[in-house]
């Protein structure tokens, strides 16, 4: 009997969109035995209980000695990468870690930041990414075509297979909804005023998600005229049940933002609700204009295109299924899971190597940050908020994915972080 090939995952978290895919990757992979160290203990379980189910072992922060052995353990070691100063503290570890055979799967497009480090696409035997839109950044672009061989793109979409499909018709009346994230670094900050372009009658719109921002974007509907616009739904497990009440999906988002897959979006689509997206790298590698969805350039045209849905409803039903045959076949289940079996069938072929990280990426947190920054010059001398583009402004001042912010919850005694997060935080 051949033996299975172990692949070790790395991920800072099992939340949202990586956890989606290493839930849907680990169900059934013939010859290949999946476990996932995850560095910090989970804020939810839902996919922490959906993969542990499916047989796969789950160790919640481990330690570094625990880390040790199970990368010694492994085949491979598959690390999922997007900025979580976690992964960077646990690679540039003292003592080095052990020999390995390295995957870099990257779940942020490295267009903006964070960008993704040139050294630590280098060093991986393969590195993989979640987008094509990531093969036009900088450090890929300097790759010699040696380096790019290893280069690859599988999408992280994961359970969108087994949605059901809601029955459509031409008799709905236009409803829009909107899932996912409402944090300004994602969601465009003048979301708003894309709404309120539309100049159908009671035009509302669902957001399904977390409630972060809805005092702001409240305050937004009553300056442009258009209180009450917004829906706020809450986070929800019951996905199914909000995208069965929608079909229409105003799907807006920062032009500076660090999604590829964008899980969300597709889950929508997989269930027959027309996007409507701006025409960023992400999402126009996701949806064919005119076929799967609509693109839009300006909030003038993002109007013009919900009232052509509002009054053209066979060509919206045409988009809605077209949509779903298309995501459920190019971004399924099997798919996922042939395109990584084959890169681990390639791998493990090479030998496993002992990789400085340190030596690659430096030992200073504060160096693992400016590595990340795709305006690194914004930290070097001092800037006033007029001075920071201002798509980049909202994810500088995250609290969390990789910011200055984030890196100082985890290295709280750097000097240089901490003056750095202090400058940011007494701009207004």
């Amino acid at each position: 009997m051949t033996k299975k090939i172990q692949v070790l995952h790395i991920t800072a978290h099992l939340g949202g969109g990586i956890g989606k895919a290493l839930s849907g990757l680990t169900q059934n992979t013939p010859g290949i035995s999946h476990s996932i160290a995850c560095l910090e203990r989970p804020e939810k379980f839902q996919f922490v209980n959906q993969i542990k189910q499916s047989g796969t072992e789950v160790i919640l922060a481990p330690s570094q000695r625990q880390l040790r052995n199970l990368i010694g353990d492994a085949d491979i070691v598959q690390v999922e990468w997007w900025g979580h100063p976690a992964i960077m503290a646990a690679l540039c570890s003292t003592p080095p870690l052990p020999a390995m055979r390295l995957l870099l799967w990257c779940h942020v497009s490295g267009l903006h930041t964070p960008s993704i480090p040139a050294a630590l696409i280098k060093i991986a035997h393969r590195c993989l990414f979640t987008s094509p839109c990531s093969l036009k950044t900088e450090e890929v672009q300097e790759l010699s075509p040696e380096e790019r061989k290893k280069l690859g793109v599988i999408h992280s979409a994961g359970g969108i297979d087994e949605l059901p499909l809601p029955v459509r018709s031409v008799e709905e009346p236009l409803t829009a909804g909107y899932l996912g994230s409402l944090n300004f670094a994602k969601l465009h900050p003048d979301y708003v005023n894309f709404l309120a372009s539309v100049t159908l009658p009671d035009f509302r719109v669902r957001m399904i998600g977390d409630e972060t921002n809805r005092d702001i974007l409240e305050s937004q509907c009553r300056q442009a005229g258009c209180e009450g616009m917004l829906e706020f739904r809450g986070y929800c497990h019951d996905i199914v049940t909000e995208l069965k009440n929608i079909n229409v999906i105003p799907y807006i988002l920062n032009p500076q933002h660090y999604g590829t897959t964008e899980n969300a979006l597709l889950e929508a689509m997989a269930m027959g609700v027309v996007p409507v997206v701006l025409n960023n790298p992400a999402e126009a590698n996701l949806i064919t204009n005119r076929k799967t969805g609509l693109i839009v350039n300006t909030p003038e045209e993002f109007g013009e295109a919900i009232r052509w849905l509002h009054e053209n409803p066979s060509e919206r039903l045409t988009l809605s299924e077209q949509a779903t045959k298309e995501v459920k076949s190019r971004f399924s289940l099997d798919r996922l899971e042939t395109g990584m079996k084959e890169q681990y069938q390639a791998i493990i072929q090479e030998e496993k190597i002992l990789i400085s990280f340190q030596e690659k990426l430096g030992t200073d947190p504060s160096q693992w940050f400016l590595m990340q920054q795709r305006e690194p010059s914004l930290f070097s001398t001092p800037s006033n908020r007029s001075e920071i583009p201002p798509y980049s402004w909202h994810g500088l001042v995250e609290q969390k994915k990789g910011s200055v912010h984030h890196f100082c919850i985890y290295f709280n005694d750097n000097q240089q972080l901490r003056s750095w997060s202090q400058w940011l935080s007494t701009m207004k």
